[in-house]
């Protein structure tokens, strides 16, 4: 029994561990090299050539070189960020949120044009990629929005000629990250509007997921660079979307989908669009931060970018809470202490029973020492009479157990949402805490968290012999290094956590046998 129990709490603790990083296993897609920069928003083509019809284009088995690097950049500007888009197709070239990182610094949701332009118009048939050569007129240069100014303003870009019509609408909101997109085509085949390489993605470097994926009710589909075939989807799907950890590019229909989703393999990146037909379409792209009340505010189940896991059902209420205590102390840090108190509390009485189970059994050991040296040679009279002593003592033989597995899906949801929730991006506790998000930078937290887990371990009755109690003392070693990495956050939840059992386990251990 005393190696079975070590081995549940050996598995118990890896699991715990474990668990968020086998749900967002995510091998990352390949980085590319940084080609747009600022000075590009100026930058104007020596030749500037008129797009040629689109059926006349669509003849060709070759694009002419005179469509390369044809069009114009179109600079967007308002208070929350900074787009840069290019006539040539009408795409995106360069997306960034302006001063969203904790040290000030931008967030680039888009550094450069990738295989696939973002926002584009991919034909289906062999000239897919014609209408991202065409050149479009634009109703502006530069559009600026700011606090002070103008709230909104839209971006027209046009293409109409020999009957073809495309014609894109962007309109943007100085103090949101939404934008509101009108797609009108008339005479041409039917298309897809992709979300282009890499939009939405930041960083790559997660152990969550990295890349496209889209909603069908309320379940998530994700897809990532290992995917090996083209395939469409249909249903109720809400929305397509490419994401990082904390940040997220949406591209959201309000109008029906007449084929559905595709995803396809491009490279060494996984690319997601609607299929749609030639119509007037209208959209709602988001792309910004993964903040939960302000994509649940948009509506469409926006709020299914934020991914707690398989134990959502228990992390979500959890954040929450988590949120509610903030709203009154105005600091994760204390607002994650208290979530630990009130988290722990449903669990008193089982950890009660269990600790003072423990206990009980280091009492009869002498007991049971006796009957396996009297029954050596016959297992099953020495299980009869083992159980009989447990019965008559009162005790329960896996009651120490028990209660830590009630507790892995509060711990592993807590440990999902800790390291998921932006909230805590950049949130500062107190003196040197000043990212809850991040590690410890000086590691007082983690090596606390490990002499409090040690002391916990040595006031805790055990029925182990020596050596196996030696081997649990590698335990809050173990746990120490591993959390020298772990989010601030994270380790002040174990840490409370581990303090809470101390003082539990000490009433405990005064209490008359």
């Amino acid at each position: 029994m005393d190696k079975r129990t070590l081995l549940a709490l050996g598995l118990s603790m890896l699991v715990l561990i474990g668990w968020s990083f086998f749900q967002g296993d995510n091998k990352g897609i390949a980085p590319v090299q940084p080609v747009v920069s600022e000075t590009a928003e100026t930058m104007r083509p020596a030749n500037p050539v008129s797009a040629l019809p689109l059926q006349q284009a669509a003849g060709q088995a070759d694009v002419p070189a005179l469509f390369a690097n044809a069009g114009n950049d179109v600079i967007v500007e308002t208070d929350l960020v900074k787009a840069v888009f290019t006539t040539q197709g009408a795409t995106l070239k360069y997306f960034k949120l302006k001063g969203y990182n904790p040290d000030g610094t931008d967030v680039v949701l888009l550094e450069e044009q990738g295989v696939v332009p973002s926002l584009g118009i991919i034909l289906d048939g062999p000239d897919k990629n014609l209408p991202q050569k065409l050149v479009f007129e634009v109703n502006t240069e530069k559009l600026t929005l700011s606090s002070s100014g103008r709230k909104t303003g839209e971006l027209v870009f046009s293409y109409n000629n020999q009957g073809v019509k495309l014609i894109k609408k962007f309109l943007f909101y100085n103090d949101d990250y939404k934008i509101d997109i009108v797609v009108d085509a008339a005479n041409i085949p039917n298309f897809s509007i992709p979300l282009g390489t890499d939009f939405g993605i930041s960083n790559k470097s997660s152990s969550q997921h990295v890349g496209p994926l889209y909603l069908t009710d309320t379940d998530r589909e994700e897809f990532d660079e290992d995917l090996t075939e083209s395939e469409t989807f249909t249903g109720n799907i809400k929305w397509i979307a490419q994401e990082d950890a904390y940040f997220a590019a949406a591209l959201i229909p309000l109008t029906s989908f007449p084929e559905g989703v595709k995803v396809w393999k491009d490279e060494k990146s996984a690319e997601i669009a609607i299929k749609l037909t030639p119509a007037k379409h209208e959209f709602t792209l988001y792309a910004g931060p993964k903040e939960y009340d302000r994509l649940e505010a948009m509506g469409h189940g926006l709020e299914y970018l934020v991914n707690f896991g398989f134990f959502t059902v228990v992390a979500l209420p959890l954040f929450l809470l988590l949120k509610f205590f903030y709203s009154y102390l105005g600091n994760y840090g204390w607002a994650i202490i208290v979530l630990t108190i009130v988290v722990r509390i449903p669990f008193i009485p089982i950890l009660h029973k269990s600790q003072k189970s423990m206990k009980k059994m280091t009492k009869i050991q002498p007991l049971m020492a006796e009957l396996k040296v009297k029954y050596k040679d016959d297992a099953a009279k020495l299980q009869k009479e083992m159980m009989g002593i447990y019965k008559k003592h009162k005790v329960n033989p896996i009651g120490g157990c028990l209660p830590m597995f009630l507790q892995v899906p509060v711990f592993i949801a807590l440990f999902a949402m800790l390291q998921t929730a932006i909230e805590l991006r950049g949130a500062p506790f107190m003196f040197w805490i000043t990212d809850l998000a991040s590690a410890d930078p000086i590691y007082v937290l983690p090596i606390t968290m490990g002499l409090t887990m040690l002391i916990q371990q040595k006031m805790t009755p055990t029925t182990m012999d020596p050596k196996q109690a030696k081997m649990m003392l590698m335990m809050p070693i173990v746990f120490t290094f591993m959390f020298l990495s772990f989010s601030s956050g994270l380790v002040l939840y174990w840490l409370v956590n581990n303090i809470l059992g101390i003082i539990q386990q000490h009433f405990v251990n005064k209490q008359p046998d």
